[in-house]
């Protein structure tokens, strides 16, 4: 028998790794939410617009990023299931039909475009346009809806809480497919885009104020008004001023910038208010629900050579199609 020594009984380093994978499993799924966020922004802004040009444009803009953006949802999953089985399994019994709710808005999302470019009849466009629109607006939406429902324990398909952070989360990805497409479009298209963010942005605040609001009244256990929660509001508010100037300032890589901050603030403060519980509708804390040592260690070790490997992927990925969309581009 294998004897791994400390390597089997101490964590790596004496880092405090269940804590550290906790964060990590929120970090991936903020890398989802920002990332992929942006390309269910450009589908809810796709609905507002009937010119064939302009909705090549946005097609066009998210072309060469949607699908590796989805790659982070599934790296969520492989993280939540190695580190937290039970968490896991848990999570995807009680919520089913969710998950498959998400899944299929997903794959509407990601099919929706590619049919949309096969035929140019209007007939065929229309329908395959508004199936994009409903997958990219469904699909954050229920992901909020899990969200909300992870942090307040609730077993049930919908509830008021997950209906609001759901709401909020469209409104997020709002926020940041006009702070993409400001950045990749010229113009009237341009304007007309930009124009879109500070509307975005009232009604993810609202939503989000109501939402708190909702926790210190009902659920004032989670602690909504401890510091760092408090801290957190505080920079997404700051966040989002600095989105607003930067908007009416014409700065849209700016603008842009400040998304991310706005969405791992939101990510966040849902591990915050969780912590130290992982699962909270069986009361699972972190310690409970982590692995052991060993493999917790073996999958450190493995995270730290290939994260920053993803990390060039997305840097060169990014790089390489950076810059406006030109005249003629197309989604194909």
């Amino acid at each position: 028998m294998t004897d791994y020594g400390a390597f089997a009984t101490d964590p790596l380093f004496g880092l405090p790794l269940q804590e550290l994978w906790f964060g990590l499993v929120f970090f991936i799924l903020g890398m989802f939410l920002f990332l992929d966020g942006f390309d269910f922004g450009v589908g809810a802004i796709f609905a507002t617009r009937d010119d064939d040009e302009e909705r090549e444009t946005l097609l066009a803009a998210i072309g060469p990023f949607w699908d590796g953006n989805e790659v982070w949802l599934v790296v969520f999953g492989g993280a939540l299931f190695a580190a937290f089985p039970a968490v896991y399994a848990n999570l995807f019994s009680r919520h089913y039909l969710l998950m498959f709710a998400i899944l299929g808005a997903l794959i509407l999302r990601g099919l929706a475009p590619e049919m949309y470019e096969q035929r140019h009849d209007e007939a065929w466009q229309t329908w395959w346009g508004r199936a994009f629109v409903v997958g990219s607006v469904s699909a954050p939406f229920l992901l909020g809806v899990f969200a909300a429902h992870w942090l307040l324990g609730v077993e049930s398909l919908l509830s008021l809480p997950g209906v609001v952070v759901g709401l909020a989360v469209v409104a997020l990805t709002v926020v940041a497919g006009v702070g993409f497409l400001a950045m990749k479009t010229r113009g009237s298209l341009q304007r007309d885009v930009a124009d879109y963010g500070p509307r975005a942005m009232a009604a993810y605040l609202a939503l989000v104020v109501v939402t708190l609001g909702y926790l210190v009244a009902v659920r004032p256990d989670l602690g909504v008004l401890a510091p760092i929660p408090l801290a957190l509001v505080v920079v997404s508010l700051a966040a989002a001023a600095g989105y607003l100037l930067a908007l009416r300032d014409g700065r849209y890589t700016l603008a842009f910038a400040t998304v991310p901050v706005l969405v791992f603030a939101f990510v966040a403060l849902v591990a915050t208010l969780m912590f130290p519980l992982a699962d909270p509708a069986t009361g699972l804390t972190v310690a409970d629900a982590i692995v052991s040592v060993l493999p917790l260690n073996i999958m450190s070790v493995a995270s730290a050579l290939l994260l920053p490997l993803v990390f060039a992927y997305f840097g060169i990925l990014y790089s390489t199609f950076s810059g406006p969309i030109e005249t003629g581009e197309s989604y194909s």
